[in-house]
């Protein structure tokens, strides 16, 4: 049974919460602009700039470090600018969040993060817990603090994937090119998160009785 994940898919219903902060970016207008420029600018502003939260939220939940996801939705937001001569497609947004993800993780290498791809520690969180029905589990789900805290003992890889799904609601083709993994290696994955996020919170509400 998957945990249910609050979604624009009304079937896989409830999500863990997420905060819908907006870190503000602004590109500075030069007097010596010619139409060209403007031009451009005006249609950058209103491809990416709607898909602010989006990236931020992307952001905070792979680095979890508030000041950290402002630094990279900046960053992120000035290397889409430079790049956008070369940007011809419809979906703003993924183009956005492949961007977003890639400026992450590159952060994340760079301070030699260690849950990149890190295999969740099923000896401390699975055994012992298969007494916790999934009424319980769905119960408890709707506390947000214990779901943040969930999701931040997940690798970087399930958090990405989660979020893509479940709180911005990207198709799986869509998470396949953002995260630049097979459609097939999207499934697959978002299976195993779940359940990861799943023997999480039996583990904790095992513990809690």
């Amino acid at each position: 049974m998957a945990l249910p994940l609050k979604a624009a898919h009304a079937s896989e219903t409830e999500d863990f919460e997420s905060s819908r902060n907006i870190v503000k970016f602004t590109v500075f207008k030069g007097s010596d602009q010619n139409h060209a420029q403007k031009a451009e600018l005006a249609s950058f502003e209103e491809a990416l700039l709607p898909h602010l939260d989006a990236a931020h939220n992307l952001a905070r939940w792979l680095l979890r470090n508030e000041q950290d996801a402002e630094d990279v939705v900046q960053e992120a937001y000035l290397r889409a600018f430079k790049s956008f001569g070369g940007f011809h497609g419809s979906n703003g947004r993924a183009w956005l969040l492949t961007i977003v993800r890639n400026t992450s993780y590159t952060l994340l290498k760079k301070n030699s993060a260690a849950d990149l791809t890190t295999t969740f520690d099923d000896e401390i969180h699975a055994p012992g817990h298969e007494s916790v029905s999934p009424a319980t589990i769905l119960e408890n789900s709707e506390d947000a603090e214990l779901i943040r805290e969930a999701m931040d003992e997940l690798p970087a890889e399930f958090r990405e994937i989660l979020v893509l799904r479940h709180q911005e609601g990207l198709s799986y083709k869509e998470i396949a090119d953002i995260a630049q993994i097979p459609p097939g290696t999207v499934m697959s994955r978002l299976a195993r998160a779940r359940g990861k996020l799943k023997e999480y919170l039996a583990a904790r509400i095992g513990k809690e009785k």
